[in-house]
């Protein structure tokens, strides 16, 4: 039986306490779960793998996310840890294949560059429009640590233009 939601988030706020980092992964989350109820999967399941896809980023940088694959998610479906080692196929030599993989790669960078422009905003993501995130996409000094290389991949990995990724996005993001 998979984890709750709340054991998910749980094991999460455990393992980190950067509330960055855990802002970061609630939004993983809320975006995979956003686009599991798009695509008829299950959206409690993506919402999961979002939400742990860097939790053992803070506490081992070097070993993410294969101590927390091998470690920490045992009692978690075997589609979760094959997208979380998918969503760093540097460090683990695993390619993004299904839905699930393909979309949290997709989403985790894109997420990221999106916060720090929110952060910039006086509204936040309230009247963020796509023609701004694409701007910021193209300034590599802003957000510089984001790899624009891994939103372009991601967004040819679910076979959708960067405009309806980022649109989808501003819009889940506006009803956190």
């Amino acid at each position: 039986m998979t984890p709750t939601r709340a054991e998910a988030t749980s094991l999460m706020e455990k393992h980190i306490t950067n509330e960055a980092l855990r802002h970061h992964s609630r939004m993983v989350g809320t975006a995979l779960e956003a686009y599991a109820k798009k695509l008829g999967e299950d959206s409690e399941l993506w919402y999961i793998t979002g939400v742990l896809h860097d939790v053992d980023w803070e506490e081992y940088p070097d070993e993410h996310p294969n101590k927390a694959v091998q470690e920490w998610l045992n009692d978690y479906p075997d589609k979760v840890k094959e997208a979380i080692k998918a969503h760093a196929p540097e460090r683990t030599g695993k390619q993004a294949e299904t839905p699930l993989e393909r979309y949290l790669f997709a989403s985790d960078e894109l997420a990221g560059l999106m916060h720090a422009i929110s952060l910039m905003r006086p509204n936040g993501f309230a009247d963020m429009e796509v023609k701004s995130v694409k701007k910021k996409l193209k300034d590599k000094s802003f957000a510089a640590n984001v790899n624009r290389d891994d939103i372009a991949k991601g967004a040819e990995l679910i076979g959708t233009p960067i405009e309806d990724h980022i649109a989808f996005l501003i819009e889940t993001f506006r009803a956190m």
